[in-house]
């Protein structure tokens, strides 16, 4: 009679746990789906490993530079908390140092040139620029190139110690020149 107790409870309360786990999960329902999905891209540059962590804004059929995001303001190329790149090694960006660490990305369009920066404040909220706490500001010129609904960062170039890092929203692409040690 004790073991037929003991299995019947143990019965009962699995059927309790299971009941209540459902009953719970229906209340919470499924996670929100987020008009900026999260995206991350790394790569492996000869002993150096870049990471970059951020939340893609989706075109939308939206005019994107120049409109959404005005000529020469600062703006964080994601959504969210502000786009981060990690790098493992020290590197040189368009042929400038950039040391080993974290870094938050800002940029500064322009119709000819933009302005890339590499800000010492990680994490960071997208819309707060922390002025005044820049590692690295190089100017790049934009290309155009086929449609990019969703803004990505991708690497086309990988050779040896040379990358290239790529931001890409729009018809407009900023092309980056990646060394390293």
């Amino acid at each position: 009679m004790t073991s037929r107790l003991i299995t019947l409870i143990l019965v009962g309360t699995a059927t309790f746990a299971t009941a209540g786990a459902a009953i719970v999960q229906e209340h919470q329902g499924t996670p929100a789906i987020r008009p900026s999905q999260h995206g991350s891209v790394s790569q492996q540059i000869a002993g150096t490993k870049i990471t970059i962590e951020y939340n893609r804004p989706v075109a939308r059929g939206r005019d994107l530079f120049g409109a959404l995001v005005p000529w020469g303001r600062v703006w964080c190329p994601g959504a969210d908390t502000c786009t981060s790149i990690e790098l493992s090694t020290d590197i040189k960006i368009e042929g400038q140092a950039l040391a080993a660490g974290s870094y938050s990305i800002w940029a500064e369009p322009g119709q000819e040139h933009w302005t890339m920066i590499f800000n010492k404040t990680t994490p960071v909220f997208h819309t707060r620029y922390p002025a005044g706490q820049d590692a690295l500001r190089v100017q790049i010129a934009p290309k155009i190139g086929s449609h990019m609904e969703t803004l990505t960062f991708y690497f086309p170039v990988v050779d040896g110690k040379h990358a290239e890092l790529v931001l890409h929203w729009g018809t407009t692409m900023v092309p980056m020149q990646i060394d390293v040690p």
